[in-house]
């Protein structure tokens, strides 16, 4: 504002200044409009790794990413009896077999509303994401944000768990999952990319 006085007050004295404050009023407005409107994006890669195969991952997206990492930690955590698939009665198999079950998590992630961008990783359980990424997601919300999950597996693919996202939480701007088995560091960086 006081540009544009300073402005109006060189025309009123010399034609010659006139063009001169004009160019200079015109080169601030933009340069002020440029820097109010240029934000960081702030990107954040949270991941619930049982055995540390999706921590690794999961620390290189976020290099990739330039992104803050957090790890989703159980509040007790998973034990080698607790993830036996084989045994329909370990504390994996009752979670996944339950579909309301929300394990309990550490909440202690800060300022979640302050991330545009959220890369959420697990590794697949019962060819779909383990359910206490339904707790990370229902503690934090990520209303109108944009979030991609990466997951890490034996062999099922992501069609399971990118169906129940979409249809669980629809106000999140969900974008297609991606499977980061051996993923180099150049692949990472190619789908940071992608966006």
């Amino acid at each position: 504002m006081l540009i544009l006085l300073a402005v109006f007050e060189i025309l009123n004295h010399n034609d010659n200044m006139k063009k001169l404050a004009f160019a200079a009023a015109i080169m601030a407005l933009a340069l002020t409009a440029c820097g109010q409107n240029k934000k960081e994006m702030k990107t954040l890669v949270a991941y619930f790794s049982a055995t540390g195969t999706t921590e690794a991952v999961a620390k290189d997206l976020a290099k990739a990413a330039g992104a803050t990492l957090y790890e989703i930690k159980p509040e007790v955590k998973y034990t080698d009896a607790d993830l036996d698939w084989r045994d329909k009665q370990s504390r994996s198999s009752i979670e996944m077999q339950d579909k309301s079950s929300r394990p309990a998590i550490v909440k202690d992630l800060k300022d979640a509303d302050s991330y545009d961008l959220i890369y959420i990783g697990f590794p697949v359980w019962w060819y779909t994401a383990p359910t206490i990424i339904n707790t990370f997601i229902e503690a934090y919300g990520f209303k109108g944000k944009t979030v991609r999950f990466f997951a890490t597996s034996g062999g099922s693919d992501l069609a399971k768990a990118d169906k129940q996202f979409q249809e669980q939480y629809p106000e999140i701007n969900w974008k297609p999952g991606k499977l980061l088995n051996g993923a180099t560091p150049e692949d990472l960086a190619a789908w940071v990319k992608a966006k």
